[in-house]
């Protein structure tokens, strides 16, 4: 029997792939299993959820016993989404924050030279993308926190080393590391309806350094070896090859359309910083992101816009367009 999960329940699915605290992961939890339609197809769904809740009160009231803080390392969510940089060591993921946004990390041409996750925004027309880098993974060790912001992340970037020979095998070394985890990569980003504890972020193959010799025979090798489905964009960061291509296809992964506010009374809206919300999301979800006051106190809004005639008035579930100008009314 399919579940025939609802959108409040997918949003708040969403929304629990991408908490950061087990505060927020709990309450996205309740709210999904509030929300999941009760019937024999979402009976293993509805005790993996309970499971999952009973789990998480147990580790907060423990944790508030010890005294201790939320557990990982957290940086803060900002710009249109994120996305995280992964690899062996070596793969140049330092070097790409650079390239892409005004970050200034170690970079070096020996491995291991991160050692703590490092955010950095990068610019897309007029909205902005945070990339965090983050300590290489190996066949032997990976940071315990690195499962989490993969999780919260929108988007993962798997590089791959094509100026040494052992890069191929370091690249399937955090393919394996992560496979055997709960915690692991796809073409997509979704949740196991059989096991919520199961995340998937979608990927992008980025195999790094084509300038270098030898990298071309090393991509074909790659593509030999290794049985990676991923959407692929061969780059060289130093050289800054291919980074536009990469740069919009990150942008377009966060999935998200932008938004002009504008007061009523101003001539204008405001152009220089939009807001971002998913696709798919309404007026209600910005208004949310202006202020909270809005949730309870807004009245109606109008609208110009591509889908509407310029002035429109529109209620909550107006869904959002890419360049709406919005002017709210409380």
């Amino acid at each position: 029997m399919p579940a025939n999960l609802t959108p409040q329940y997918l949003k708040a699915e969403e929304d629990y792939r991408r908490a950061t605290t087990p505060e927020d992961e709990l309450q996205c939890l309740q709210v999904m299993l509030q929300e999941i339609p009760k019937h024999k197809g979402t009976d293993h769904l509805q005790a993996s959820l309970k499971s999952k809740v009973a789990k998480l009160k147990r580790e907060i009231a423990a944790e508030k016993t010890a005294g201790k803080k939320s557990r990982g390392v957290r940086i803060p969510r900002q710009g249109a989404g994120t996305a995280i940089l992964l690899g062996g060591p070596n793969a140049g993921k330092s070097q790409l924050l650079a390239s892409l946004t005004r970050a200034t990390p170690e970079v070096a041409p020996y491995p291991f030279t991160t050692t703590m996750p490092m955010p950095g925004m990068m610019a897309w027309q007029d909205v902005t993308v945070q990339l965090i880098d983050t300590p290489p993974i190996t066949a032997d060790f990976i940071e315990s926190y690195t499962y989490g912001m993969i999780r919260a992340a929108d988007l993962a970037l798997l590089l791959v080393d094509l100026g040494a020979d052992e890069g191929i095998e370091q690249c399937q070394d955090v393919l394996d590391k992560l496979g055997a985890t709960k915690t692991r990569l796809a073409k997509e980003s979704y949740l196991d309806e059989q096991d919520v504890g199961l995340s998937y972020t979608q990927t992008l193959l980025v195999p790094n350094k084509i300038d270098l010799p030898d990298a071309a025979a090393r991509l074909e090798l790659l593509h030999e070896l290794c049985s990676i489905d991923f959407p692929e964009y061969v780059i060289s960061a130093q050289e800054r090859t291919g980074m536009e291509a990469l740069r919009d296809e990150i942008y377009r992964r966060m999935d998200v359309v932008r938004v002009y506010t504008k007061l009523p009374s101003a001539k204008q809206p405001d152009l220089d910083r939009p807001f971002t919300v998913r696709r798919g999301r309404t007026l209600l979800d910005l208004a949310a992101q202006v202020h909270k006051d809005y949730i309870e106190g807004l009245k109606f809004a109008r609208v110009w816009g591509s889908a509407v005639h310029d002035g429109t008035v529109v209620k909550g579930d107006y869904v959002l367009h890419d360049k709406d100008v919005v002017e709210l009314h409380m």
